[in-house]
Parts: C-alpha cells; sequence; structure tokens
C-alpha cells in the first residue's frame, strides 16, 4: 500500500505529466482561460485517462501480448483512447452543453492528448501490474488536473493585470507556465 501511495505522489507532484514530462500542452494552454472549463476539462481527462489506462492495459497484457502482436500497440491504444473520447463527447453534449460548448475543439483533442497516450505507454514500459497501473492512471490524470486549474487560476488573475504588450496572451501564458513548472520541480527529491 505504500508503493502505491509513493507511486500516486510520484505521478502528482514530480512526474507531472504536464510540468515535468510536458505532454499534453495543447488543452493545457487552451482551455486554461476559464476556471470552469479547465475543470471541465480535467474532470474529461480524469475519466478518459483512467478508463483509458485500465483498458489498455488489459488489451496489452491479455491481447496483444498473448497474440504476440506488441507491434499493434499504438493503434489499439488510439482506437481505445477515440472510443473512450466519443463516449464522454455524447455525455458532455447530452447531459452538460454548456461545459461541451466550453470545451469546444478541445474535447475532440483529448483523443490526440500525448498525455492520454503517454500514459498508457509508460503503464506498459514500466511493466506496471493492473493494480499500479490504475493508481499511476489516475495519478496522472490528478496532476494534469491540478497544475491545469492552477494555470487557470492564474491566468484569471493575470487577465485583470496590466501585462506589457509584447507579453501579452500566449507569451505570458508560456512564462506563466514555466514558473509554475519550476514549483513543482522544488517536489523533486522529496521521494
Amino acid at each position: 500500500m505504500g508503493d502505491l501511495f509513493v507511486l500516486a505522489i510520484s505521478c502528482i507532484f514530480i512526474n507531472n505529466i504536464l510540468l515535468a514530462q510536458f505532454l499534453g500542452q495543447c488543452p493545457f494552454m487552451g482551455t486554461s482561460k476559464k476556471m470552469e472549463t479547465a475543470v471541465g476539462m480535467a474532470m474529461a481527462v480524469v475519466f478518459v485517462l483512467v478508463m483509458a489506462g485500465i483498458i489498455t492495459w488489459i488489451v496489452d497484457v491479455y491481447l496483444l501480448k498473448a497474440l504476440n502482436v506488441e507491434y499493434l500497440r499504438t493503434v489499439s491504444f488510439i482506437l481505445v483512447i477515440a472510443s473512450l473520447v466519443q463516449f464522454v463527447e455524447m455525455f458532455l453534449k447530452k447531459s452538460i452543453p454548456a461545459l461541451y460548448a466550453g470545451l469546444g475543439i478541445f474535447l475532440p483533442l483529448i483523443t490526440t492528448n500525448c498525455a492520454v497516450m503517454g500514459v498508457c505507454l509508460i503503464n506498459i514500459k514500466e511493466e506496471y501490474s493492473f493494480l499500479e497501473a490504475v493508481v499511476s492512471s489516475f495519478a496522472y490524470a490528478v496532476g494534469f488536473g491540478l497544475a491545469l486549474i492552477l494555470f487557470a487560476g492564474v491566468r484569471e488573475r493575470i487577465n485583470l493585470a496590466r501585462v506589457p504588450k509584447p507579453l501579452q496572451d500566449t507569451s505570458i501564458g508560456l512564462v506563466t507556465a514555466g514558473i509554475i513548472a519550476l514549483t513543482f520541480m522544488s517536489f523533486k527529491g522529496m521521494v
């Protein structure tokens, strides 16, 4: 149980998928302008990432390795992730249309979000057991959500501040993301 806790802390803070491994930057920059959109994207990524981590682990262990076709890993993982995102998209469109509209193009981009694919591949590369893969997937998703929500809060405050013209919009966003990434680096050595 202690090893799972260390794994979770490591995935959330030390090896944060956004700020330490730099995967998933497109939705990070695109959906962080409003807190509501950031929270919605974080929840969608948590669901997709946990389900993708579970399903891709099962597919890899019980199908791809059993049939000795590991070279189909990328294609099969993309199919799993795309199917899950379609499910989330249909659910949000029916039940929470305002969030669906707020996420816009970034919701289908979860399909091509390299953070989701990256975590699924990390789970396989590290040869995690099923429980470790679930914890890792959830913790990476929580780390993604934490970074996204923190960044959205800071960006909302920056929108109220006087920012020099050359640094407005994306430029100040990138500088801010770099500073937040530096703060997450302070957790190195914790585990």
